[in-house]
């Protein structure tokens, strides 16, 4: 079985910084990278589960729970992945969410 556990941190991570970050930087970008990142993991986990589809976005629910919404993707991907590749890319699309955020 993988060990997701460098996703989960680096999800977790994000998710904290966001909730730190005053509300003028996550109007300015870090809420919609946020979202961007979560809408990214999520459909990346429902192609994994079911590649046929459909596929659904993840909508914009506003910026107070952009945290929330990474954390449910990216732990939503972490119980499908399969394979140490898919893995690495996924931590380095939330380490770079997370650096163009600027949290």
């Amino acid at each position: 079985m993988l060990d997701t556990t460098p996703l989960t941190r680096a999800v977790d991570h994000f998710a904290d910084r966001l909730r730190a970050a005053p509300q003028s930087r996550l109007q300015r970008s870090a809420a919609a990278e946020a979202l961007a990142l979560a809408r990214e993991l999520a459909l990346r986990a429902q192609r994994l589960e079911t590649p046929e589809g459909p596929f659904h976005e993840m909508p914009d629910v506003g910026m107070f729970a952009a945290a929330d919404q990474v954390t449910v993707a990216g732990n939503d991907l972490a119980l499908v992945l399969g394979d140490e590749d898919a893995l690495a890319e996924a931590v380095a699309l939330v380490e770079e969410a997370q650096r163009r955020a600027g949290v």
